[in-house]
Formats: C-alpha cells, structure tokens, sequence
C-alpha cells in the first residue's frame, strides 16, 4: 500500500509538473505571438501613414513648386542682377522638386516592391553622398535574391533608422554598408567612424531609435546587435536567419511574416 501510494504521488507530481511546463510553453507562445502582432500593426499603421504623405508630397507639393518655376521661367526682365536671381531661385525650385521627389519614392512601399532591397539602399545612399554630409561606401557580398516584400521593407526601415540616427549623432565622416547574402543568411552592417556612445548608457532620443531597431528586427525573426562605444565609433548588424523563415519552392524566404 505505502509502495502503491508512493507511486500514485510521484506520478502525480510528475504529471502535475508536465502539465504547468506545457502551460507555460504555452504562455510564452501566446505572448510571443502577441507581441509579433503587435509588432506587425505597428510597422502597417507607419506604412500607411508613409505612403499617405509621399502621395501628399507627389501630388501636391511637387506640381506647385512646378507651378512656381514655370511662372519664374516666364519672367523676362533686362535687370542683369534680376535675372541673375531669378536664375538662382529657379534651381533652388528645381533642386527642391527632385529632392521631394527623392524622399517621396524612400517613403513608398513601391520602391522596394519594384527595385528590390539593394537598389533602393542604393538610392539612398547616392542621395546622401550628394548632399556631402558623409561619405557612404557600398560593399554587396554574395548573390543578391529577394527576401520577400514584407521582409525587404522592415529591413530597409531599419537601415533608414540607423542612417538618421548616424546624421544626427554620430557626426561621422564616412559609413560603410554591407550586404551579405548566402542560402543560409543574410546580414546587413552599417559601420561608421563616429563620435561612439555606451549602448547601456544611451540617451531617450537616439535610445528609441535603437529601441526601434529592435523591435523591427524581432517583427521579422532577425537579431540586432549593436556595438559601440566613446570614440570608437558604431556598428550595426542585423541578422536574418534563412533557415527559420518560410521558404518558397526555390529555397528563398517566402513574402509573409510566417
């Protein structure tokens, strides 16, 4: 009896014990993929308000200025130091039109969609190194394949974040880009040569950048690791592992958050 009672109470504890850690497996699913949904609503409800002022910018902004330019095209004045301003104000206009332009089509879903995730860090950086604010140096490594629409967007987002956040705090002289693809995964690496900072110590503004950096990079499974410290510069690189992400028939990452 005292056997039978011991192995009724070890079976019991041991099934006790096999059900709380099936509940808390459970749990930690469950908010795992509430935070992933989260996460998801949040990069959508950005995306939309994105794509609402890159139409504000095309539609409006730019065929005003196109108004202007062409109404200080057709002023025709003998004064030679008139004309010579009126020349500089319509290349200002003109300036102004491509660089909305500009920053209309980085703000649209359909650039990435159409040019892919390299040509579009491409553009960008192109319309930085023209600005001269930094000097941005571009290195691709590996065959370049598409990761999926949904993927290629948060991952250019990230690259937006660290870009801005480098302009404005790093006061870095050059930067350098790197991506990485191969079957089983892709990194991108932006390394600059900056003022540095302590990542445990970091301030509430460039902090929610890093936060943001984060959080984007957990949406799509990817790992963001940061490093960096006073005077040495920064560097950022995000990880995607190809082997936990949905896959098409051709072994490239399928168009879903999976």
């Amino acid at each position: 009896m005292l056997l039978m009672l011991g192995m009724f109470i070890v079976s019991f504890l041991f099934f006790y014990q096999r059900k709380h850690n099936n509940y808390l497996s459970e749990k930690e699913s469950l908010k795992a993929a509430f935070d992933k949904e989260l996460l998801k609503t949040r990069i959508e409800i950005q995306e939309d308000t994105l794509s609402h002022i890159s139409r504000e910018i095309h539609d409006n902004i730019t065929q005003v200025l196109s108004f202007v330019k062409l109404n200080l095209s057709m002023i025709d004045q003998p004064d030679e130091d008139i004309k010579r301003k009126l020349t500089e104000s319509r290349e200002l206009v003109a300036q102004t039109i491509n660089d909305l332009r500009n920053l209309s089509k980085s703000m649209s879903f359909e650039q990435i969609e159409i040019m892919g995730l390299v040509k579009t860090i491409e553009i960008e950086a192109e319309r930085v190194n023209k600005s001269g604010l930094i000097i941005i140096e571009m290195n691709l490594e590996g065959k370049e394949f598409s990761l999926g629409e949904q993927y290629e967007l948060v991952l250019f987002r990230i690259f937006q974040e660290a870009l801005n956040n480098t302009l404005k705090y790093s006061a870095a002289k050059h930067l350098k880009i790197s991506l990485q693809y191969s079957i089983k995964l892709f990194n991108l690496t932006l390394t600059d040569d900056g003022v540095g900072f302590s990542v445990d110590e970091i301030g509430n503004n460039s902090g929610a950048g890093l936060r943001n950096m984060r959080n984007r990079a957990a949406l799509i499974g990817a790992e963001a690791d940061i490093i960096s410290a006073p005077g040495e510069g920064c560097s950022i690189k995000i990880s995607l592992n190809l082997l936990k992400q949905v896959l098409n028939s051709d072994g490239t990452p399928a168009n879903s958050f999976g």
